[in-house]
C-alpha cells in the first residue's frame, strides 16, 4: 500500500490490516512518498514475495503502471484515488468538497479560496469539482485567483495560503484539500497576524487525529477509511471487478475553525 500522506496512510493501513485479519489474511505495507518510480519498485518487490494481491493508493491519471499490472494478471484494487480504468474503493471526493464549500457558504462566506492539491490525483480533482458545484449552486461567480494548486504537504499548504492572503482582495474563508495543507494554512494565517476563525475560516479534509486537538480544533471532512478498506478487499478477492468505482460517503465535522462571516 504505497503512501499518500503519512497520517492518512497509517489510518488506511490500520483499516486494511483489520479488514484483512477478519479474512485470515496479513497486510504488508510499502511506503513510497507518492513517487511513481518508487511505487513501481515497491509493487514489483511485493509481487516477488508472492502476495495475493495489491491495494494501491498512488493512482495517477497519467501513470500506465496499473494497466501493466492488470495485463500481467496481478490482482489489483485502488484505494483513496482512482485512475478511471481500474476497480477502486474511494471516498466520494466531489461530495466531500461540496460539503466543505457548502458549510462555508452557509456561514455567509462568498470569497472562498481553495488550496486545490495536485491535478494528477483524482481525490483533489473531485474535491475541487465539489467546491465548484457548491459555489455555482449558490450563484457565486468563480474567481480563478482563489484556486491555488498545491501538493498534499504542510509546506505547500502554507505557501498556498500565503498566496491567497496576499491577493488584493483576499478570501474570508479557505478550503484546504487535506488536513496537512490546512495545518500549513494555519501557520500562514498566524504569520500574517490574522486569526482562525476571527479573520479567516478554515476547513480541512480527512479528519486525521491531531486536528481535533489543535489550539483551534479544525473543521474538516471525515473520510470513512474502514469502509474504503473493506470494499477494496472485496474488489480484490471477491468481486473480480474491472472498472468499478465504489464510493464511500464522507461527512462534515464542524469544529472551532469556522465561524459566520461578520
Amino acid at each position: 500500500v504505497p503512501r499518500l500522506t503519512d497520517t492518512v496512510m497509517a489510518m488506511l493501513y490500520e483499516a486494511i490490516s483489520l479488514a484483512a485479519a477478519a479474512q485470515g489474511r496479513i497486510a504488508i505495507v510499502a511506503t513510497t512518498d507518492d513517487n511513481p518510480e518508487a511505487s513501481q519498485r515497491a509493487a514489483e518487490a511485493l509481487i516477488r514475495r508472492g502476495v495475493d494481491g495489491l491495494v494501491m493508493t498512488t493512482a495517477r491519471a497519467d501513470d500506465p503502471f496499473t494497466e501493466t499490472l492488470r495485463a500481467r494478471g496481478v490482482p489489483l484494487a485502488l484505494a483513496l484515488r482512482h485512475n478511471g480504468t481500474c476497480a477502486a474503493s474511494v471516498g466520494d471526493d466531489q461530495l466531500g468538497g461540496y460539503l466543505a464549500a457548502r458549510h462555508l457558504l452557509d456561514l455567509g462566506h462568498r470569497k472562498i479560496g481553495i488550496i486545490a492539491g495536485p491535478d494528477y490525483a483524482s481525490s483533489s480533482l473531485g474535491r475541487l469539482a465539489g467546491y465548484r458545484q457548491a459555489m455555482a449552486e449558490a450563484g457565486v461567480t468563480e474567481d480563478p485567483h482563489y484556486i491555488v494548486p498545491s501538493t498534499f504537504s504542510i509546506e505547500s499548504g502554507e505557501t498556498a495560503a500565503h498566496h491567497l492572503l496576499t491577493l488584493a482582495s483576499p478570501p474570508t474563508a479557505i478550503f484546504a484539500i487535506n488536513d496537512n495543507t490546512a495545518i500549513g494554512s494555519m501557520s500562514a494565517i498566524a504569520k500574517a497576524g490574522l486569526s482562525v476563525p476571527g479573520d479567516i475560516s478554515l476547513v480541512g479534509y480527512n479528519d486525521i487525529p491531531i486536528v481535533s486537538r489543535l489550539p483551534v480544533p479544525l473543521t474538516t471532512v471525515r473520510v470513512p477509511f474502514d469502509r474504503i478498506a473493506e470494499v477494496a478487499l472485496q474488489i480484490l478477492f471477491e468481486d473480480g471487478a474491472d472498472h468499478t468505482i465504489r464510493l464511500a460517503t464522507p461527512s462534515l465535522i464542524p469544529r472551532k475553525s469556522t465561524a459566520p462571516l461578520t
